[in-house]
């Protein structure tokens, strides 16, 4: 399967409400990003074992790990969770940027590091959820 059809299966395995916040937030980020890489992880690790929800990405910028080794991961993430929706902005290596620069503005969201979890597409402001993805994607290296 590509990746878009592993999209299209996860977006279509949510429960309706979901789908359609999930659907169009993603048309969202393909529309802020629209040359960035995409990713699907399942959520599995490599011994088949749930870890996480499955997560859409787009994007690409490199973890570098404190051992030396690296790898590629996504710059900005996706997923639908039972209380709501995870946008994740990856590669911000100051943890009170996002939180600091866009917690207020968002709307009713909770802001981490990282992350940024809300219920519904319509508690959140979407011109700047836009501006914080944009930022959040210079930061970790600016590229698609």
């Amino acid at each position: 399967m590509t990746t878009e059809e592993q999209i299209s299966a996860y977006i279509a395995s949510l429960p309706e409400m979901q789908q359609n916040e999930i659907q169009e937030l993603h048309r969202f980020m393909l529309s802020i990003l629209p040359d960035a890489k995409l990713w699907f992880l399942d959520g599995t690790n490599d011994d088949g074992k749930v870890v996480t929800n499955p997560n859409i990405g787009y994007g690409e910028y490199t973890i570098n790990y404190k051992d030396g080794t690296s790898r590629p991961f996504y710059q900005v993430g996706i997923s639908a969770k039972t209380t709501g929706i995870s946008v994740y902005i990856m590669g911000i290596p100051d943890k009170k940027h996002l939180p600091d620069s866009y917690g207020e503005k968002l709307g009713k969201a909770k802001v981490t590091g990282y992350c940024i979890n809300f219920k519904k597409l319509k508690d959140i402001n979407f011109d700047i959820l836009e501006t914080a993805v944009k930022d959040g994607v210079a930061i970790s290296g600016g590229g698609n």
